[in-house]
């Protein structure tokens, strides 16, 4: 069977293990280039597993690009940066034909997204037809031009970013596109004493653009990958926690400070990725924790609050917190 083909076989404990421990080690090898944003490593692991894509929110300067290299090291993926800008059109993005004078024919040139991980940097600050060259890739994983598909590689994943804090300038991501990201994971600050060692590292001249000389090495690879995924596959879900995903989303569809709630597929992605951090953490059940420890990042981005929440200074986080303990929760 090829590495990514489409029959499925049955993993044994060991290659459970095997894979497991491959992408734990990935978490240690990020931490040599990336201080203080272990949960935000965590979510792009989960991300991977459950074959979804995230959106990155954090002020510059917390390590969003270096955590997207460092982790593509890590599993020993081919990376690619886009930075978007007002002007980028879609096919600088996506890809488009270029004429060939020698053949006298249209040849097609791939464009970015042609890679494994897609850092698609600011997002917000490009115009909304550019934003949705990338809606076909994220959900397809494959990109038409011309009337021609052409699928991506596999596996494929995009981190775009944006600024939560500068809104001159950008375009907000419309309600359809955002609910494409898995997950939104927004990096912090770091506290002092992981900033202290982020000063001391480069005291001691750490090279963010040499991720070799900061020792970050290949621990893992495509297959770990998917062998990781099948054995995500076989994790159980019971009838209880399934009723408890449905009732969290539907109590975020009735909540007085939100417009809009959560959709189906937003309780399919806490559905999936909570298997994922169930498997991630050594466990072939999902537990009403795995829920909640995913439920924050997978459906903030997925709700739309109030005017009047809005200008009361509501924070959606808080919102979802009081909905986490309303619901009951199953035993």
């Amino acid at each position: 069977m090829s590495e990514y083909g489409s029959g499925q076989r049955v993993l044994d404990p060991m290659e459970h293990d095997s894979a497991r421990q491959a992408l734990l080690d990935v978490r240690h090898e990020v931490s040599k280039a990336v201080v203080g944003q272990d949960a935000t490593v965590t979510g792009m692991l989960i991300a991977l597993l459950s074959q979804g894509h995230v959106l990155l929110e954090g002020v510059p300067g917390v390590a969003k690009t270096l955590l997207v290299r460092a982790l593509s090291a890590a599993l020993d993926l081919d990376t690619k940066r886009v930075q978007f800008t007002p002007d980028l059109m879609p096919g600088d993005v996506t890809g488009s034909l270029v004429y060939d004078a020698h053949t006298a024919e249209f040849t097609f040139r791939e464009g970015p997204v042609f890679t494994n991980l897609l850092l698609a940097d600011e997002i917000n600050r490009t115009p909304p037809k550019t934003q949705a060259s990338l809606l076909e890739a994220m959900e397809e994983r494959q990109v038409s031009v011309d009337g021609v598909s052409r699928p991506l590689p596999a596996p494929f994943l995009v981190a775009a970013t944006q600024n939560p804090v500068e809104y001159e300038g950008t375009y907000p991501l419309p309600e359809a596109q955002l609910d494409r990201f898995l997950l939104k994971l927004t990096m912090p600050l770091p506290e002092r004493s992981a900033e202290m060692e982020v000063i001391r590292r480069h005291a001691a001249g750490f090279d963010p653009r040499d991720l070799a000389a900061a020792g970050v090495r290949a621990v893992a690879g495509a297959a770990d990958l998917e062998r990781a995924r099948q054995a995500v596959t076989g994790v159980a879900v019971e009838q209880e926690i399934i009723g408890y995903i449905v009732d969290l989303v539907r109590a975020t569809r009735t909540a007085p400070s939100f417009l809009l709630g959560v959709s189906p597929r937003g309780a399919t992605a806490l559905l999936n990725t909570s298997r994922s951090w169930a498997w991630l953490s050594g466990r072939s059940f999902v537990t009403p924790d795995d829920v909640k420890a995913l439920a924050l990042p997978c459906l903030r981005h997925r709700v739309a609050l109030q005017p009047e929440a809005q200008m009361d200074g509501v924070r959606v986080d808080d919102v979802l917190g009081s909905i986490l303990a309303s619901v009951p929760v199953p035993r």
